[in-house]
């Protein structure tokens, strides 16, 4: 039988990559958690979305925030084991929301959040990553944060939340109106 715990953290404490214990409310186990909690909150809108192409984009997303979090949990930088964030990835967000911007209207008032489930879903996402935006804005003022990518990565990330949020509100998938 598997084991699901290891009793390593009833003190407070947990692991870091480069063998390290740190406090789990250190500013840089506070970031990951952000993150972790982004990648699950983009999953849960995932599920609720029938759009193929959607469901990849945020896939891929979710796998950048991994990585992400492997950068951000380094003591030290070590880019052969842990490479950054290519630099295209953020230009590629930017693509990203052209191409839905595109497809969306620009609101012409403030937006109510929860037009159906898929739209409530990615606005709940968008709040979680701009927590996580600000937490490693915390890091790198604390001169801990060993990525040239990441701050540009999770900014635009918003920017697509936003932009998705509004094309699901004006485009109900149909699953919202016949859940599986």
């Amino acid at each position: 039988m598997n084991k699901f715990y290891t009793s390593r953290g009833d003190q407070g404490k947990t692991d870091q990559i480069g063998k390290d214990r740190l406090s789990k409310s250190h500013i840089r186990i506070q970031t990951v958690g952000a993150l972790d909690e982004a990648s699950a909150a983009l999953g849960f809108a995932r599920a609720q979305i029938s759009d193929p192409a959607i469901n990849e984009l945020i896939k891929t997303i979710q796998m950048d925030l991994y990585r992400m979090m492997s950068i951000v949990v380094q003591k030290e930088p070590d880019l052969e084991k842990i490479p950054d964030l290519e630099p295209g990835r953020v230009a590629w967000l930017e693509e990203k929301i052209d191409h839905y911007g595109s497809l969306t209207d620009s609101p012409r008032e403030f937006i109510l959040p929860g037009e159906n489930l898929p739209s409530g879903a990615i606005g709940m996402a968008r709040t979680i990553v701009r927590r996580a935006e600000r937490d490693l804005v915390s890091l790198a003022e604390a001169g801990m944060l060993f990525s040239e990518t990441a701050l540009s990565y999770l900014n635009r990330l918003s920017s697509l939340c936003f932009v998705l949020e509004l094309f699901c509100a004006q485009n109900p998938p149909s699953r919202t109106e016949n859940p599986s």
